[in-house]
Parts: structure tokens; C-alpha cells; sequence
């Protein structure tokens, strides 16, 4: 599992240092202001469409169906994965063009608080309407990298996106040529798509499978498939109605908000998309195959390894964001038209998010034990509950305390950790969460080895930038660097002292 982890992880932090240069970019060519906010809104609104029915839910749904015909034999996985290929292109040109047409609607809908400013609500509807295909290119490479994924090929689902990032710094790099900058960024997203969809097609071609689509039919596996997907659906669209409401919410903030939502968002799934995407990708085809021999063994090993992975690889990402949070923002942004002060605005959104850090990242060990095997309901059901308890926080936290963008964050955080909490209880009734020695022992000492590089970088944090105050050159991204060295050694030497072991 370790080598697969390496394989996807590796990948995916390649795409995430490629994106950070493109965010850098970004932020210097667009700052923070209407230009930003309006393609924030425009680059989220296909990206919550993707995770209803492009990817998490698909996933679930697709990936134990498949593996289970592959191990019947005969050409049942082929043809089912070529007509669920045929419905995925369907549906999503439906909803590309049924999108397209209403996008004015989709926006205000969406992003209501940009009517009261007529030149934002029309730029965010434009851009819309370039973005939005991404979703088609999106829902292909999704099917294809699943299929690849049931056949233990990781690398080019976590390669696809190192495409996007790509193709918008070419675009961001040839903004005199666009009409503004965010029209550039705009078109960066719909070539970055079509790069992924010719990668993914070449890779599943080479591993000789199959890449044509057959004419969407009902078949009795395609039903077997939607009876899984819907529930999978509903917990990725329960997911999802939190993230609207945080469009909804931060469009009536002031101008800027939507930017510094965007930017920490960006910072904290670097581990979620490095490490808890890399779990989650490799942990379900683990498990399912194993379930699918009766190898409930093997099952319980992978889960507990995976977890352990995850608190190791998580936890030294949370020292920096909460003990460090400004100096993390000023050091990856502060630069051009994105000034220090949207820098430290962002970080204080940043702080909040950390809070929810684990917990995202242990939803993608704990929700495959319920995928594997065929489950799709119960985390639908953790979910729901998790939404309500997200959402009342986000109104209380907004238009009660006042937070703003940072009131949106902490009630995803606190939501998060509701849906593990209901998750792993539910797991620990039905004796699905076996936790072994090994993770009892381990999980105590990774803890407490974080807890200590936070109070190491919380000491030194005033003193080093005192000593800093005369540095002209590279000043927040030296400073940065020294912090975060000393959190990663006082980590690293705290977990050794107290034993951990490989």
C-alpha cells in the first residue's frame, strides 16, 4: 500500500507545488479585489457539480462494481465500464448545456450577493460560462482514472491536474492578450480540461483498456450501479450544499472575502488532496478487493495503516497552520497586487480550517470501511448530520460573532468533525473499526509530538521575526522557511523520543 501512496501522493504534491505557483501567479496578476472574487465564484461553481456526480460519489459507487466483475472474469467490467462511460458523457452534456443557457439564473442562485454589484454579477456570469465545460472533461477523467485505479494504475488520475495547473500559467503568463486577467484564468481552466481528458485517454489506451464509450443502456449492472450512486450522490451533494451555502454566504461579505476564502482554502487541501486523496484513492480498491476474497485480515490491516499514515503526514501541516497561519499566507502570496494585508486576511481564514485538518483528512480512511462494502447509505446519513450542525454554525458564526470569512471555515471544521465523530461511531458499533496495537500505540505519540512542535514554533515565532525586522530580501518566504524547518525537526525529534517506529 505504502509504494501505492508514494505513487498518488507523489503526484498529487507535484500538482499542488505546480498549483501554488499558479496561485502565486494568480494572486499577483489578480489581486484581491472584484476581478478575483468573480473568478473564485466562476472556477467553484463546476468544481461543486464535480463532486456531486464526478467524483466522490462515483467513485463509491463505480470502483467496488467493477472490481467485483473483474473478479468474476469475461468481458462483464469491460462493458460496463464502456456504457458507464457512455452515461457519464450524456448526462454531463445535458447539464453543460441546460448550464450554459440559464447561467445568469445559475449565478444569482448561486451567488446572490453579487446582484447588488451589476459589473461583478456579469463578469462571474461570463466566466461561467467558460469554466463550466470543465465539468464534462472532468466527468471523463474521473470514469477513466477510476478504472485505472481498480487496476492498481495510480499515477495518471494523480498526474491529470499537474495539466490544469499548467495551462493556466501559460494563460495568467499571456493576460495582455485576454480582455482581463480573470478572462485568462477563465480559459486556462476549460484547455487545462481537455489536457486531462487526452492524458487519461492515452493512459487507460496503453493499459489496454477501454477507452470508447458504449450508448448508454439500463443494463442490470448500470441499475446495480445507481442504486449505489444515489446514496453516494446525496452525501456528496450533503457535502456540497455546505459549500454553496459558503458561496452564498461570503458573496454578501465585502469585496475581497471570496479571495481570502479561496487562498487558505487552496493551503489546506494541500495535505487533504496529498494525503487524505491519496488514502482515500488507495484505501477503497485495497479494501474492496480484499472484502471481495473474504479477507476481512488484510481489510483491517490496510485501514489501520492508512490511518496511522495519515496522523503522521497530517498533524506536522497542522503545527504550521495554527501556529503560523500569517506567515504561511505572506510568504506563498504577499506579492504584487495581492499586498500583505490580504495576505494576514487569509490567514486568519486559514487558522480556521486547520481546526477541521484531521478530521477531513481521517473521513477518507473511516467513509471506505462503508464504501468497500457496498454502503453507501450510512455515510450519506453522517453527513446529513454533519450539514446541520455546519450550517447553523456558518449563520451563527457570520451574522452573530461577526467572523466573516473565518466564521465560514470554522463551521466547515466543526462539520467535519461531526461527520467523523457520527461515522466512526457507527463503525465502531457494527465492528468495523478494529483498531490494532500498533494504531492505539502510535496515534498517542504522533499527538503529542505535534502538540509540542506547536509550542516550539509559538516560542520562536515573535523572536524570529524580531530578528528578521532589518531583512530586505525574501524576508516572509526566508522566515517561512526557517518556521517551518524548525516545526517539521521538533516534530520529527519529539516522535522519535517517544518512540514511534516505522
Amino acid at each position: 500500500m505504502l509504494r501505492s501512496l508514494l505513487s498518488v501522493g507523489g503526484f498529487t504534491l507535484l500538482s499542488r507545488a505546480v498549483g501554488f505557483v499558479r496561485d502565486i501567479l494568480m494572486a499577483s496578476v489578480l489581486g484581491r479585489g472584484i476581478l478575483s472574487d468573480a473568478f473564485v465564484i466562476a472556477f467553484r461553481l463546476p468544481n461543486h457539480f464535480r463532486a456531486i456526480f464526478a467524483e466522490g460519489a462515483y467513485n463509491a459507487a463505480f470502483i467496488p462494481l467493477y472490481t467485483s466483475l473483474r473478479q468474476q472474469g469475461g468481458d462483464a467490467a469491460r462493458t460496463f465500464a464502456r456504457t458507464m462511460l457512455g452515461w457519464q458523457i450524456a448526462i454531463q452534456l445535458v447539464v453543460l448545456v441546460a448550464a450554459l443557457i440559464f447561467m445568469p439564473w445559475v449565478v444569482a442562485a448561486l451567488a446572490p450577493g453579487f446582484t447588488e454589484r451589476p459589473e461583478q454579477m456579469a463578469l462571474a456570469v461570463e466566466l461561467t460560462r467558460i469554466t463550466f465545460a470543465y465539468l464534462l472533461c472532468l466527468a471523463v477523467v474521473t470514469h477513466l482514472g477510476d478504472t485505472l485505479n481498480a487496476e492498481k494504475t495510480f499515477w495518471p488520475a494523480a498526474a491529470a491536474p499537474v495539466l490544469l495547473n499548467l495551462c493556466m500559467i501559460a494563460a495568467l503568463s499571456t493576460a495582455v492578450y485576454f480582455p482581463t486577467a480573470a478572462h485568462a484564468a477563465a480559459w486556462g481552466v476549460f484547455a487545462g480540461g481537455i489536457g486531462e481528458v487526452l492524458l487519461l485517454v492515452f493512459a487507460t489506451a496503453r493499459n489496454g483498456l477501454p477507452v470508447l464509450p458504449l450508448w448508454p443502456r439500463a443494463t442490470a449492472d448500470v441499475r446495480r450501479f445507481a442504486a449505489r450512486f444515489g446514496p453516494a450522490a446525496l452525501g456528496a451533494g450533503g457535502v456540497q450544499i455546505a459549500l454553496f451555502a459558503d458561496t452564498i454566504l461570503v458573496s454578501f461579505l465585502a469585496v475581497g472575502e471570496p479571495t481570502s476564502l479561496y487562498y487558505a482554502d487552496r493551503v489546506n487541501q494541500l495535505p487533504i488532496g496529498v494525503i487524505g486523496v491519496a488514502l482515500g484513492t488507495v484505501l477503497l480498491p485495497e479494501l474492496s478487493r480484499a472484502l471481495a476474497v473474504g479477507d476481512e485480515v488484510k481489510a483491517t490491516h490496510s485501514f489501520n495503516r492508512a490511518t496511522e499514515i495519515g496522523l503522521l503526514l497530517t498533524l506536522p501541516c497542522l503545527v504550521m497552520f495554527l501556529a503560523a497561519p500569517d506567515a504561511i499566507m505572506r510568504g506563498l502570496f504577499a506579492r504584487g497586487a495581492f499586498d500583505v494585508q490580504a495576505a494576514e486576511a487569509a490567514g486568519g481564514v486559514l487558522m480556521a480550517y486547520a481546526i477541521g485538518l484531521p478530521a477531513f483528512v481521517l473521513l477518507r480512511t473511516v467513509t471506505p470501511l462503508f464504501h468497500a462494502r457496498a454502503d453507501t447509505t450510512t455515510p450519506v446519513i453522517a453527513t446529513a448530520v454533519a450539514i446541520v450542525v455546519n450550517l447553523a454554525m456558518k449563520f451563527a458564526l457570520i451574522f452573530g460573532v461577526g467572523l466573516g470569512a473565518s466564521g465560514l471555515a470554522l463551521g466547515t471544521s466543526v462539520g467535519s468533525w461531526v461527520n467523523i465523530a457520527v461515522l466512526a461511531a457507527v463503525a465502531a458499533h457494527r465492528g468495523l473499526l478494529n483498531l490494532d496495537t500498533r494504531l492505539m500505540e502510535m496515534a498517542p505519540r504522533i499527538v503529542l509530538a505535534a502538540v509540542y512542535a506547536t509550542g516550539v514554533v509559538w516560542l520562536i515565532s515573535q523572536p524570529l521575526a524580531d530578528a528578521f525586522a532589518a531583512v530586505t530580501f525574501l524576508r516572509a518566504e526566508l522566515y517561512l522557511v526557517i518556521v517551518g524547518l524548525a516545526a517539521l525537526a521538533s516534530y520529527g525529534v519529539m516522535l522519535l523520543g517517544l518512540g514511534w517506529k516505522r
